[in-house]
């Protein structure tokens, strides 16, 4: 998505290349061994404290989970975010198994058109902060959050073939 919008995307991978960065994006996976990842590699912190500063970021449905202020797991347990600064609470794999994926065309505030949302093994937002704006929802829950430069979504919008949500990101933080 960055190449074809002419960005040149930065492997971060230790804490001295988040020096220089204007955002980072935090893509989907899994996100118990992402926030290990971030553990071993010392990236945790420094990119908290990055995003506290004021980072943009973007963060993909594991990504979401890394960046949100509570998580509550698919068996009702809540934990504190990895990242915690985005002031939402999301409930990990709400949507079900990889078999329960799907696509939905979703209207995106600001978007002429309508979105192609794919939602593999989702999150879904429970709880929305006052100072987080939802850009977009899905019957009825939010799927495309922006809280100040940091904005994160259910679906993998990278997926879609569509570049508007992450040209729109870039064109407002960047």
């Amino acid at each position: 998505m960055l190449d074809a919008l002419g960005v040149e995307p930065v492997e971060v991978r230790a804490p001295d290349q988040l020096a220089g960065i204007e955002a980072v994006f935090l893509p989907g996976g899994e996100s118990t061994t992402i926030a290990k990842l971030l553990d071993s590699s010392g990236l945790h912190e420094p990119l908290r404290v990055r995003l506290s500063e004021g980072l943009a970021a973007f963060g993909t449905c594991a990504g979401l989970i890394l960046l949100a202020r509570g998580v509550d797991d698919e068996h009702g347990d809540s934990s504190p975010g990895r990242l915690a600064v985005l002031d939402c609470t999301v409930q990990r794999n709400a949507y079900g198994r990889q078999r329960e994926s799907f696509e939905a065309a979703i209207a995106v505030d600001g978007l002429d058109g309508a979105f192609p949302g794919v939602f593999i093994r989702a999150p879904v937002v429970t709880r929305v902060g006052a100072e987080v704006e939802v850009l977009a929802t899905h019957d009825d829950c939010p799927v495309l959050l922006r809280g100040g430069n940091i904005w994160a979504a259910t679906f993998h919008p990278e997926l879609s073939g569509d570049l508007r949500v992450h040209q729109r990101f870039l064109a407002e933080v960047a």
